[in-house]
């Protein structure tokens, strides 16, 4: 598993243009929530990286861990 800011880093990145209210709304996570995986406060459940990995069509393990 990856430092809660690394992760944060690359979810910002893959956020791209999108807004936070956007990009939360398509996955079904309070944009309160994805603020904090991006700031690096939290980091999300497992169901949740499945959600945003999905979303961004990359692997949980591209987003979230060493690669």
């Amino acid at each position: 598993m990856l430092d809660k800011k690394v992760i944060g880093d690359r979810l910002r990145k893959l956020r791209g243009n999108r807004t936070l209210i956007e990009v939360a709304t398509a996955c079904n996570i309070s944009p309160s929530a994805l603020s904090m995986y991006e700031n690096g406060e939290r980091i999300p459940r497992d169901e949740i990286k499945l959600v945003l990995s999905k979303f961004y069509r990359k692997s949980v393990q591209s987003i979230f861990f060493a690669v």
